[in-house]
C-alpha cells in the first residue's frame, strides 16, 4: 500500500495472466511458418484469418492479414518456459511502408505465472537491467534476435519508427481476495483502487516510478474502456492492460473468452493503430521534405496527395467492426498518439501546398503567355507590314526579323519583361 492509498500489484499474482509484447522489426524474408495470425483455439473456436475477418472492415482486414496470394502475417508456435513465463508462440506482421519496405512488427505470446507487474516494469525499463538486456530485456530464450534469426532483425531505439521499449498488452484476472478491484457485490460499483492498479498494468510502473497526480488522475482515468461489468481495458502510449472486475471461477469461466479475445481481436485493433501511427509519421517526414528540392515541389506534392490517398484507403480507419470494444481501443490507441489531430494538420497542410502549385502553375503559364506576347507582337507586326507592302525581298525579311529581336529584349529588360521571366521560372521578381 502506498501513502496515498493506493494498493501495489509488485506482489500480486492474478488467477489467469496473459502477456502479449509486439517490437518493431526489419524483415529480412518473409518466414517459412504458417500464414495468418496465431490461431488461438477455445472449444470448437479458432481465431484463424476468416474467423478474425468478420470483425473487421475488408480494407483493415487487408492491412492486418494480407489478402490471397499476398500474405502480410505469419505465426510460429512455440513452448518455451524460463524464469515464470511461458512464451506460447510468434507472429510477424508485415508493415511496409512507402519509405521503408523492411518494416514489420513482432509479436510475442506469454502465459505468466508469478506477479506480473514485475514482468512489465522490466520490458518498460523500470528496473535496473544488464548490458545483456538489450534491447527489451526479453533474454535468454526469449531473446527476440535469437527467436526471429535470420527472418527478421529486432530495430534498437535508434531506429525509424522504433518505440524506447516494447509495446505490451497485460491481461489479469482477480481471485477474490484480490478486492482492490473487485466491484462491490451489494452496490455494483467499481472501487477507485480498480483503475489505480489497471494504470499501473498499462504504464507499467507503480506510484514511485510515476507518481499520477490527484488533479490528473479523473482526466487520465476517463479513457477507460469499460467492456462490460466483468473487465476494462487501458490504452497508453507505450502499454495497454485488461482487468477483471469479479474472481476468477478457472476454466469454464468467461474470462477465458476474455483472454481469447484480448489476445485476437483486440490486440489487432492495436495493431491497426500501430500501423496508422506509423504511416502518420512518414507521411509528417514527407512533408517536412516538400521544400527541399523547390524546383521540384510540384512533383513532390503530387507524391505527398497519392500518398495520403493510399494511407486513407488502406489505413485509416476510425471504424473497424460493428463490435464496439475493438472500435474503442483503435480510437483510445489515436487519442493517446493524437493520430486524428496529426492527420487532420497533415491534410491542411498538404492542401496549403497543392494551392501553391497551383498558384506556381498560373503564375508560369501566363508568362508563357506574356512570352508570347513579347515575342509575337514585334515580330507580327514586322511580317504584317512586309505583306502591305508585298515586299519579298530576303534581306527585308532578315532585318525585320533583327529589329522584332532587338524590341523583343528591351521589353525583357523592363519590369514587365522581368516579371514575365520571373513567372515563367516560378521565383520572384528580381526587383
Amino acid at each position: 500500500m502506498t501513502g496515498n492509498g493506493v494498493p501495489l500489484l509488485d506482489d500480486v499474482t492474478g488467477a489467469r495472466q496473459e502477456l502479449t509484447v509486439v517490437l518493431p522489426a526489419r524483415l529480412r524474408r518473409a518466414p517459412d511458418w504458417p500464414e495468418g495470425p496465431f490461431p488461438f483455439e477455445l472449444g470448437s473456436r479458432r481465431t484463424d484469418t476468416p474467423t478474425r475477418s468478420t470483425y473487421f472492415a475488408p480494407a483493415s482486414a487487408r492491412a492486418l492479414y494480407g489478402a490471397p496470394g499476398r500474405p502480410r502475417r505469419w505465426h510460429l508456435p512455440l513452448d518455451i518456459k524460463h524464469d515464470g513465463l511461458h512464451l506460447l508462440g510468434l507472429e510477424v506482421l508485415r508493415a511496409a511502408t512507402t519509405r521503408d519496405p523492411e518494416h514489420a512488427l513482432a509479436v510475442m505470446h506469454f502465459s505468466v505465472e508469478g506477479p506480473l507487474l514485475p514482468v512489465l516494469r522490466t520490458l518498460g525499463g523500470r528496473r535496473p537491467a544488464t548490458v545483456d538486456e538489450l534491447p527489451t530485456g526479453l533474454t535468454g530464450p526469449f531473446d527476440p534476435a535469437e527467436l526471429l534469426e535470420g527472418i527478421a532483425d529486432v530495430r534498437d531505439s535508434a531506429a525509424p519508427f522504433a518505440v524506447a521499449r516494447p509495446y505490451t498488452i497485460a491481461f489479469l484476472t482477480p481471485t477474490a481476495q484480490h478486492t482492490p478491484t473487485l466491484r462491490n457485490s451489494t452496490t455494483g460499483k467499481l472501487p477507485a483502487t480498480a483503475d489505480h492498479w489497471l494504470w499501473q498494468l498499462a504504464s507499467r510502473s507503480t506510484p514511485a516510478d510515476f507518481p499520477l497526480a490527484p488533479e490528473t488522475a479523473v482526466e487520465q482515468f476517463k479513457d477507460a474502456v469499460r467492456i462490460s461489468a466483468d473487465w476494462s481495458a487501458l490504452v497508453l502510449r507505450q502499454g495497454a492492460a485488461f482487468l477483471g472486475h469479479r474472481p476468477d471461477t478457472g476454466e469454464g469461466d468467461f474470462y477465458e473468452f476474455g483472454a481469447l479475445h484480448s489476445r485476437t481481436v483486440y490486440l489487432d485493433a492495436l495493431l491497426l493503430g500501430s500501423l496508422q501511427r506509423d504511416h502518420i509519421d512518414e507521411l509528417t517526414d514527407e512533408l517536412s521534405d516538400v521544400f527541399t528540392s523547390p524546383r521540384r515541389l510540384a512533383r513532390r506534392v503530387a507524391s505527398l496527395e497519392r500518398s495520403i490517398a493510399l494511407f486513407r484507403s488502406g489505413y485509416w480507419r476510425q471504424h473497424l467492426t460493428a463490435h464496439g470494444p475493438a472500435n474503442e481501443l483503435l480510437l483510445a490507441f489515436q487519442n493517446q498518439h493524437r493520430l486524428p489531430d496529426r492527420f487532420n494538420e497533415i491534410l491542411a497542410e498538404a492542401a496549403d501546398y497543392s494551392r501553391l502549385v497551383q498558384t506556381q502553375e498560373s503564375q508560369q503559364i501566363s508568362g508563357a503567355l506574356g512570352v508570347l506576347t513579347v515575342l509575337g507582337l514585334p515580330l507580327g507586326t514586322a511580317l504584317g507590314i512586309l505583306q502591305a507592302l508585298d515586299d519579298h525581298t530576303v534581306s527585308h525579311l532578315l532585318l525585320a526579323l533583327a529589329l522584332s529581336v532587338a524590341a523583343t529584349a528591351a521589353v525583357m529588360t523592363t519590369r514587365y519583361g522581368r516579371l514575365v521571366l520571373s513567372s515563367l521560372r516560378g521565383g520572384e521578381s528580381s526587383d
